[in-house]
């Protein structure tokens, strides 16, 4: 049986984007795939202790999650995540500016009394050092989807406190001091629930969303820690 894994950041700069994995058996699992790869690829061994693992672009429970054949694995490490209106989806990972405008524009109703808009910026300091700029590297077609699960989970969470609506835009590549690399707009009838919610929104994404980020200083470059993803349960 043969399967696809992604890898990503540190992993990706050593290995490639990209690795085929032969698997004897019925009914390989998660577990078998990483007997595999660490067998073949031993500096691997070392990193599944750390990382996530998506199967075709959902979060999987454990390593005893049954393979089929076909099936895309990904490797996910602890994340560092942040035209005309009609055009424009509610969610969306891209290498373009963020469109603040457009952003505001999907989310508001005519019940509305209030939208936030938080714009994550990118700064010139991190944990006591100077940054020059960062890159953002996303596994894109997964992001978009924990994106959008993140605005369903929240608009669940304040259902019933008159949340009507959540887009989320993150976005890629190099960014410079100043640049904008996530928009997140809540629309609701009362500013102290927008608030409240597009604050949880914000922390969801953070937590769940296959988002990193490289931090370029005078010294070098090198992947800034994150979280180990917390999916929903």
């Amino acid at each position: 049986m043969r399967v696809t894994v992604r890898l990503f950041t540190g992993l990706r700069e050593q290995l490639g984007s990209k690795l085929e994995a032969e698997l004897a058996g019925d009914t390989p699992t998660i577990a078998d795939l990483e007997r595999d790869l660490a067998a073949r690829w031993p500096q691997l061994a070392e990193q599944f202790a750390c990382v996530a693992i998506a199967v075709n672009e959902q979060y999987v429970p454990g390593r005893s999650t049954v393979l089929r054949e076909g099936d895309e694995v990904a490797l996910i490490p602890p994340v560092s995540g942040g035209a005309a209106t009609g055009d424009t989806p509610h969610f969306l990972v891209t290498a373009e500016p963020l469109d603040r405008d457009a952003l505001r524009a999907l989310v508001l109703t005519p019940a509305s009394g209030a939208v936030v808009l938080f714009e994550g910026v990118v700064r010139n300091h991190h944990q006591g050092h100077t940054v020059l700029r960062l890159e953002y590297e996303a596994y894109t077609p997964m992001a978009e989807r924990e994106l959008a699960a993140v605005a369903a989970e929240v608009c669940t969470e304040f259902a019933a406190r008159e949340v009507y609506d959540i887009a989320a835009h993150h976005r890629t590549g190099l960014l410079e001091i100043g640049d904008v690399s996530l928009l997140v707009a809540v629309s609701a009838a009362h500013r102290e629930d927008a608030f409240a919610a597009a604050l949880r929104c914000v922390d969801r994404i953070k937590q769940t969303v296959p988002v990193w980020k490289k931090e370029y200083g005078p010294d070098g470059a090198t992947w800034q820690e994150g979280v180990l993803p917390q999916p929903r349960a």
